[in-house]
């Protein structure tokens, strides 16, 4: 069984490593989506894999350290794309997080990635 649990934050980036003149290198912020995954055996007692409220928990020290902040200035974000920032998420999340099977980044409604670990 997986759940997964939905958190938003609000951050600036650029992207250093573009193509010069790409729109991506200049300023500019993301209203973020991150779907945090965790799979692993329905517990008979509770009825859950786990309690949503848990996996809350576990992501709030990560949430603080990104909402409303310029992420190409945070530690291993020099070049903030999806993909780093999803692996980013994933590396802090993991040792305290059993069953971490996914995390989603949205960037946009149409644009994201999903990193399921190495």
């Amino acid at each position: 069984m997986e759940i997964f649990r939905e958190f938003t934050f609000e951050a600036a980036h650029r992207l250093p490593h573009v193509p010069q003149g790409h729109k991506c290198a200049r300023l500019h912020g993301h209203s973020y989506r991150v779907i945090v995954h965790v799979d692993g055996p329905i517990e008979p007692d509770t009825g859950w894999v786990m309690d949503f409220g848990d996996l809350k928990t576990a992501f709030e020290p990560v949430r603080k350290q990104l909402d409303h902040y310029y992420l190409n200035e945070i530690d291993g974000l020099a070049n903030p794309t999806s993909e780093i920032l999803a692996a980013w998420i994933w590396e802090r999340l993991a040792p305290g997080l059993p069953g971490l099977s996914a995390v989603t980044v949205r960037e946009t409604c149409t644009s994201g990635c999903t990193y399921r670990g190495r």
